[in-house]
C-alpha cells in the first residue's frame, strides 16, 4: 500500500510538471487558442473533482453515523465535540489575526495608483453576496430536505443530520446493531471507491494545471508580486506554527502523518478543491493510526468549521482591498471585522469560492468598495491553491490530536 501511495505522489508531481509546461507553451506560443484550450483542459480537472464530489455525500453520512453510533456514550460525543470545537474556534482566530497583523505590516496595497475600472469578472460575486444575511446563514445550516443537501453536498448540513441520526441509531440498543453493520460496510466500499478514482488524480492536476498557466502566465506572478510574497510569507508562518503545535502534541509522529497525507497536500494544492481529498484524507487517517469514530466525527466537522488558509486569507484580502483604496482602517474597526469573520465564514462551508464570497460581503459591510475584489481575482487562483493545501494540513492536525487526547483518556 506504501508502494502505491508512492506511486500517485510521483505521478501527481509528473502531471503537474506537465501541465506547467503545456500551459506555458500555449500561453506564450499559441496565445489565439489560450481561451479554448483552457476551457477544454480544464475538463480533466472537473471530470476529477466531480468523481470525487459524487461520493463525499454517502461518505460523511455514513461513517459519521457510525461512528457516533459505535460511541455509545453520548458524554463521549460531546466531548469529542468539544474538544475539536475547541481546536477549531482558537485555529480560526489565530488564522484570522496573522492574516490582519501581517496585510498591515507589510502593507501590500499600499501606495499603488492600479484600480479595477471594469469590475464585470466580479459580478457573479456580488450578486451572490447580495443574499449574504442571518437568515440566509439559518438556511445553510439546517437542512430543509437531507436528500437536497445530499444532491447539493452540503456537508455541514449532512453533518447536522448524521450526528442526529447517529444518536437516535445508538440508543436503540441490540436492535441498531444491524443498521450500524449495514452503514459500516457500505462506507468501507465507498472506501474501496476512493482507491480507484485517486489515480484519477494525476489526470485532474494535469487539467487543473494547465487551464491554469494556460490562461494566466507566469507574467501574473510579477504583476501582483507584493499581494503574492506577502500571502506568500503568511502561509509560511501558519505552516510553521501549525506544525509546530502538531509536534508538541504528536512528537515525532508528525513526521508519520506528513508522509501520510503527502499526495492529499498536493492534489489539494493542485486543484484547488480541499473537497476532492476529503475521501482520501479519511483513509490515510485512519491508517495512521486514528480511531475510525475520532476521524468520522471530527474531519467533516472540520471540513465546515476549520478552514485555516481561508481564514488567514479573509482578514488578508479584505484589509488589501482597503488598502487599495486608501481607507483607513483603525484597530478596533479591524477587530471588530475579525469577529464577523470568524462568525460569517462559518454559514458558507462547502460554497464554491466561498472566501471570496465572505470578502465582499465582509467589505460591504465595512464601508470597502466589494467591486475591489475584481483586483484579486486574477490571481486567486494561485492563492486558492496555497489556501487549500493549508485547509488539508490543519484537519488533519486536528483530528489526529484530537484522536490522541482521547486515547490518552482511554488509558
Amino acid at each position: 500500500m506504501k508502494n502505491n501511495n508512492n506511486k500517485l505522489f510521483i505521478a501527481i508531481i509528473v502531471a503537474l510538471l506537465l501541465g506547467v509546461i503545456l500551459g506555458g507553451v500555449i500561453h506564450y506560443q499559441f496565445p489565439e487558442i489560450k481561451e479554448a484550450f483552457a476551457k477544454n483542459i480544464k475538463l480533466l480537472g472537473t471530470f476529477f473533482i466531480r468523481m470525487v464530489q459524487m461520493i463525499i455525500a454517502p461518505l460523511v453520512f455514513t461513517t459519521l453515523v457510525v461512528g457516533i453510533a459505535k460511541m455509545g456514550d453520548m458524554k463521549m460525543v460531546g466531548r469529542v465535540g468539544a474538544k475539536a470545537m475547541g481546536w477549531f474556534i482558537t485555529a480560526s482566530l489565530i488564522s484570522l489575526l496573522l492574516g490582519m497583523v501581517l496585510v498591515n505590516t507589510l502593507a501590500p496595497g499600499k501606495g499603488t495608483n492600479i484600480k479595477m475600472e471594469d469590475t464585470s469578472s466580479a459580478s457573479e460575486l456580488l450578486e451572490k453576496t447580495q443574499s449574504f444575511s442571518l437568515e440566509e446563514f439559518v438556511k445553510h445550516v439546517v437542512p430543509k430536505s437531507i436528500f437536497e443537501a445530499f444532491a447539493t453536498n452540503e456537508i455541514l448540513q449532512i453533518v447536522i443530520f448524521s450526528i442526529l441520526f447517529g444518536i437516535a441509531l445508538s440508543t436503540l440498543g441490540k436492535e441498531g446493531k444491524s443498521v450500524i453493520k449495514l452503514f459500516d460496510k457500505i462506507s468501507h466500499v465507498v472506501l474501496k471507491m476512493v482507491t480507484y478514482i485517486m489515480w484519477l488524480a494525476p489526470l485532474g492536476v494535469f487539467g487543473a494545471v494547465a487551464a491554469a498557466v494556460a490562461n494566466y502566465g507566469f507574467e501574473i506572478f510579477s504583476l501582483y508580486a507584493n499581494y503574492l510574497l506577502a500571502f506568500a510569507i503568511g502561509i509560511i508562518l501558519l505552516w510553521i506554527l501549525l506544525l509546530f503545535v502538531g509536534y508538541l502534541i504528536l512528537g515525532n509522529r508528525l513526521w508519520t502523518l506528513l508522509k501520510r497525507i503527502k499526495s492529499p497536500l498536493l492534489i489539494a494544492f493542485s486543484t484547488t478543491s480541499s473537497e476532492a481529498v476529503f475521501p482520501k484524507m479519511v483513509e490515510e487517517l485512519e491508517r495512521f493510526g486514528c480511531q475510525p469514530r475520532i476521524v468520522s466525527f471530527t474531519l467533516p466537522l472540520g471540513y465546515s468549521f476549520n478552514l485555516d488558509g481561508s481564514m488567514m486569507y479573509m482578514t488578508f484580502a479584505s484589509i488589501f482591498i482597503a488598502q487599495v483604496y486608501g481607507i483607513d482602517m483603525p484597530l478596533d474597526k479591524q477587530l471588530t471585522m475579525l469577529l464577523v469573520l470568524m462568525l460569517t465564514s462559518k454559514g458558507v462551508a462547502g460554497v464554491p469560492r466561498a472566501s471570496l464570497i465572505v470578502v465582499v460581503a465582509t467589505c460591504a459591510m465595512f464601508g470597502i468598495p466589494p467591486e475591489g475584489i475584481a483586483l484579486i481575482l486574477p490571481i486567486d487562483h494561485f492563492c486558492d491553491m496555497a489556501r487549500s493545501m493549508t485547509n488539508v494540513l490543519g484537519n488533519a492536525l486536528a483530528t489526529s490530536a484530537v484522536d490522541k487526547w482521547e486515547t490518552k483518556r482511554e488509558i
